[in-house]
């Protein structure tokens, strides 16, 4: 099975059948941000993709572009924006960021006025490598960020996972002193590409607070113990 494709992953963890339109979301995320050029699908250098071409492919043969049209605008995070054609007046759409693809997506520059904040969302997994090495953009094109935490209330905060568990606070101003470049994306998600090792070190770290209880880890983090409490991070 192709786990890096949602087309062979239609059942939750939990074997109940997972709702059209989540499925018809995590789709369009695999082909706009990693599977465009494996699945033939005629990209521009801008990331846009002709509705068209997609619903010819087998994992969307169930949907309309009706159904992508509902699912973009309902989209909590922002994740995809829709137009039509300059050229011929067809609707393309595209991903807004985490791209592994190189394209060309419409960032725009921090500028001189910084956001108050800037926070980086992982898992407990992850701590221990993030300490030692940083923040790393892996296979993909930025590092995320938001400028707030998820609050009572709120479904999602765009750049950061809903079921995260520890927050990373970004010492904005120095990195940007030091030179690391950081742009917003089309629905305000605080990006940057790292060093050119594609990383965001340790030394850029102010703190990281515990989002959540560690539930099913049979080894707890030891700098990360009570809900929301300030984990202490060494001099770097």
């Amino acid at each position: 099975m192709d786990r890096s494709n949602p087309s062979s992953r239609r059942r939750g963890s939990h074997g109940k059948k997972q709702d059209p339109d989540v499925h018809l979301s995590k789709c369009l995320s695999y082909a706009l941000r990693h599977g465009a050029v494996n699945l033939g699908l005629p990209m521009g250098t801008d990331g846009f993709v002709p509705v068209s071409s997609l619903l010819l492919l087998p994992q969307f043969r169930t949907f309309s572009q009706v159904d992508i049209e509902r699912v973009v605008s309902c989209n909590d995070k922002q994740r995809f924006t829709l137009r039509y054609s300059y050229a011929d007046g067809a609707l393309e759409i595209r991903a807004n960021q985490g791209h592994s693809l190189q394209v060309e997506v419409e960032l725009t520059p921090l500028g001189e006025e910084l956001p108050n904040q800037a926070i980086h969302g992982t898992y407990f997994r992850h701590w221990p490598s993030i300490q030692q090495r940083g923040l790393s953009r892996m296979n993909r094109t930025h590092i995320h960020l938001c400028t707030e935490l998820p609050g009572e209330g709120q479904e999602c905060i765009s750049g950061m996972r809903r079921d995260c568990e520890v927050a990373i606070f970004i010492d904005l101003p120095k990195a940007v002193a030091d030179g690391l470049l950081f742009f917003w994306s089309s629905n305000r998600v605080l990006l940057t590409p790292g060093n050119a090792d594609g990383l965001l070190l340790p030394k850029y770290f102010l703190r990281a607070l515990q989002l959540r209880p560690q539930k099913e880890s049979h080894n707890p983090t030891p700098s990360c113990q009570d809900l929301h409490k300030e984990c202490i991070l060494s001099p770097c």
